[in-house]
């Protein structure tokens, strides 16, 4: 149900996605999406960390086929974080969008930067031994920069390569500290 509520985002704006269009759209009875989405607001949650989920494993995926140097992964890490964190087009934004002012989306966007942080010490924890809390926490303040060189490279403060170079020297900073 969740690719065919994303294909709705895509194809049709997210305003278009209901419980009952959904139902329509998936081809099911439309007891069926409410046993799994009992509101509008829990059904644009669930996709929203779906397709955050999504994004994530593809990326550590990408990112543990093939052994690279420090400064390799500081680089396609800051490429990769930028580019999402800029993209306001897609079906992310626009389910974000749809979620816009929520305590839930407040809530869940947190737990998708958590997430995230811990993608960043996974990424990192190799090259500066075990993961330590001081790790975490430099990443915490890694995700939170990310997203503030994403939002300048939005507003057109900065090109996103330059938003990515500085977050690249960031990350390596952190990772040389920690080593």
């Amino acid at each position: 149900m969740l690719r065919t509520a994303q294909a709705v985002v895509r194809e049709e704006d997210a305003d278009k996605l209901t419980l009952a269009y959904l139902a329509e759209r998936a081809g099911v009875s439309k007891p069926v999406v409410y046993d799994h989405f009992p509101t509008r607001s829990a059904l644009l949650i669930a996709l929203y960390r779906w397709i955050d989920t999504e994004r994530v494993n593809a990326f550590r995926e990408a990112m543990s086929s093939t052994t690279r140097s420090l400064e390799e992964t500081a680089q396609l890490l800051a490429h990769a974080y930028i580019e999402c964190a800029a993209d306001n087009t897609g079906e992310f934004h626009a389910v974000g969008a749809a979620l816009a002012g929520s305590q839930e989306k407040a809530a869940v966007f947190q737990e998708l930067l958590d997430q995230c942080v811990e993608m960043f010490v996974a990424i990192l924890a190799p090259f500066v031994g075990r993961p330590t809390q001081a790790l975490r926490r430099r990443c915490v303040g890694l995700v939170g920069a990310g997203e503030a060189l994403a939002g300048a490279a939005v507003r057109g403060r900065w090109s996103r390569a330059e938003a990515t170079a500085t977050f690249a020297a960031m990350i390596l900073g952190v990772a040389k500290v920690e080593a």
